[in-house]
């Protein structure tokens, strides 16, 4: 092989070795997630300052799927479970606050045709927005079932 063909050759083999060593850092998935600076106990709302983005990048024992990898679903949330410093957060360790607490005063709405009726009630159950959750008229005593609303009224009927 001549000096001029090794050396081609050469930047060939250089380059190709080049292009294979970012391709797995451009083919990678998020490699950073949002884990707890302090321990988050059940109950407590995750807010931004609770948390700092970690690396797990080229570590043994980088989370394999099923962690939250944004801190935008996370911040405003419920912990469901006690969430460790420095561990990324599985999915099903939080969870959306209720709307509405048992034992609440709700307003109560019935719409239909033109026609709108409201009453207060009391909640029987707690509810997150988009849930069914009965409550009690506490004039007759009257059990009803309606949805949670994001305003924290309940909708029956119609």
């Amino acid at each position: 092989m001549t000096k001029a063909a090794s050396s081609v050759r050469g930047l060939l083999l250089g380059c190709v070795a080049a292009a294979l060593s970012i391709a797995p850092v451009l083919a990678a998935p998020n490699t950073v997630f949002p884990v707890p600076a302090i321990t988050i106990y059940p109950g407590d709302t995750i807010r931004d300052s609770y948390l700092v983005d970690r690396d797990f990048a080229g570590k043994p024992t980088a989370p394999h799927g099923g962690v939250i990898d944004s801190r935008s679903d996370l911040v405003g949330k419920l912990a469901r479970r006690t969430l460790l410093p420095g561990v990324p957060i599985p999915v099903n360790a939080v969870t959306v606050p209720n709307t509405i607490a048992n034992g609440t005063r709700v307003r109560v709405v019935f719409h239909q045709s033109g026609l709108t009726i409201e009453t207060y009630a009391v909640a029987l159950q707690a509810g997150k927005t988009g849930e069914v959750i009965s409550v009690r008229n506490p004039d007759s005593g009257t059990t009803i079932s309606g949805v949670v609303q994001a305003d924290g009224s309940v909708r029956v009927g119609g």
